[in-house]
């Protein structure tokens, strides 16, 4: 008999790791070993949140912070200060039985020409790039993300240097979104956040406002009319 029981969202951390290089905003990813969770996907570094990663008890934001330290350093071998990282937005996936990671995103800058220590294990390959050129390549077929990657990179790419991103994030509230999936009246899978007007019903055939992502195949359509990026 199936699991129809809803797991709960197991904290984790991301950190993602910007540059600037020939006057472009460039951002860190590794490729996923294809047996690992989110198998083969272009991902940032980061993972689980281990109860060794509280500072004390209840500072969710305290391990959050030293989670992606500690998972970068695991993955990619750079050392990064979590005290300085920028909270910019949470993300929890939809209601379901199977695993699922509630999970901090955090930003940082970095000099970017430290050497990149993959350990061709977990992590199998890696890439600095331009996030539009990381949204053209997914839109190509060329590599896979997930959507809370591809709207991290989406706003990522509204800057064209690192400091001005930095200074948004900071001045600005993190982002939470709560995930709810339904489908478009073409049958289109489609990604909705709070401000949706299919949003509480998890219908995305109700007109109104629109904060979701559709998933035509390979192309990932962003439709918003609540909030400016």
């Amino acid at each position: 008999m199936p699991n129809t029981e809803i797991s709960d969202p197991i904290p984790a951390a991301t950190v993602v790791l910007l540059r600037e290089r020939n006057a472009e905003v460039e951002v860190l990813m590794l490729r996923k070993n294809e047996e690992f969770d989110f198998g083969g996907m272009w991902v940032f570094p980061g993972g689980c949140i281990e109860p060794e990663d509280f500072p004390s008890k209840e500072d969710f934001d305290g391990a959050a912070r030293i989670a992606a330290a500690r998972e970068t350093m695991e993955e990619t071998g750079i050392e990064t200060n979590p005290e300085a990282f920028v909270w910019f937005s949470q993300w929890t996936p939809p209601p379901m039985p199977r695993k699922r990671f509630r999970t901090w995103f955090f930003a940082a800058q970095i000099p970017g020409d430290e050497k990149i220590e993959i350990d061709g294990d977990e992590i199998h390959d890696h890439q600095w790039i331009n996030p539009g050129e990381a949204l053209n390549k997914q839109k190509s077929g060329d590599i896979k993300i997930v959507p809370p990657t591809w709207l991290t990179l989406y706003y990522l790419n509204q800057y064209a240097s690192v400091d001005t991103l930095l200074k948004r994030f900071s001045s600005t509230p993190p982002k939470a979104y709560q995930t709810r999936v339904g489908k478009t009246e073409e049958g289109h899978r489609t990604i909705l956040w709070r401000g949706d007007a299919g949003y509480d019903a998890g219908d995305a055939t109700l007109p109104g406002d629109r904060h979701r992502l559709v998933i035509q195949g390979e192309n990932y359509v962003f439709e918003n009319t609540i909030e400016h990026y």
